[in-house]
């Protein structure tokens, strides 16, 4: 049975508000997203709710137990590895997939975000325009089951990015920048090895980095 439009739209928006709330922080992981809570929260009734729910499962950032319902997943160290050297093969994939493709405008629109995370030192703010970045890279990949699949990965590590950030401080923000500007410079010149070479770098670095700070994968204190 097709859905009726407005049950539609109400999935979307609450799909939309709950996304927010979990790359924010506010939902945190291992928490439990109440159905009956955010259909009264956002004036809905449970269907659209339960409809969000399973397209934010589809994009990493729910997943659903049965008998108990969804929450936002809790990954631990391990997991959190594999999902990083995931990136680290899948990322440079769409790379020099997308490298050919990209037009002057998205690889201007990206100089334009790289300065803005240079000018602008706010924890959140960083979050949201580094993963607009590098999508904005992959933006021309011709694999849309690619590109679904990296941002799966992203969604599925934002708290552990948050943390790291977080922890790092404002002070180890440098090495971000400056490996940036490398990967621009290649996707510049479209070289595909370079773009390569920095980007799986960028990654292992993070994901290294990370493996020296067990706290943050801790679960968050309820």
């Amino acid at each position: 049975m097709t859905e009726l439009p407005d049950t539609v739209a109400a999935s979307e928006r609450i799909a939309a508000h709950l996304r927010e709330s979990i790359l924010s922080g506010e939902i945190a992981p291992g928490q439990w997203i109440r159905q009956e809570e955010v259909a009264a929260r956002l004036g809905a009734s449970r269907l659209p709710v339960r409809e969000a729910l399973r397209m934010l499962e589809a994009e990493g950032l729910t997943e659903h137990a049965a008998n108990k319902g969804s929450r936002v997943p809790l990954l631990d160290m391990r997991e959190v590895d594999i999902v990083y050297r995931m990136r680290e093969r899948l990322e440079p994939l769409a790379l020099t997939e997308s490298l050919p493709q990209l037009s002057d405008d998205q690889i201007a629109h990206m100089e334009r975000v790289q300065a803005r995370i240079e000018a602008d030192g706010k924890l959140t703010e960083f979050l949201v325009l580094d993963r607009e970045f590098h999508l904005t890279s992959y933006a021309a990949c011709p694999s849309e089951r690619l590109v679904s699949t990296i941002s799966g990965l992203w969604n599925s590590t934002q708290h552990h990015r948050r943390a790291f950030m977080l922890l790092s401080g404002p002070d180890r923000r440098w090495v971000v920048n400056s490996e940036h500007r490398l990967l621009l410079d290649a996707v510049h010149r479209r070289d595909p090895v370079d773009g390569e070479r920095f980007l799986s770098g960028h990654i292992r670095r993070t994901r290294i980095e990370l493996a020296q700070h067990p706290e943050v994968f801790a679960a968050p204190s309820s």
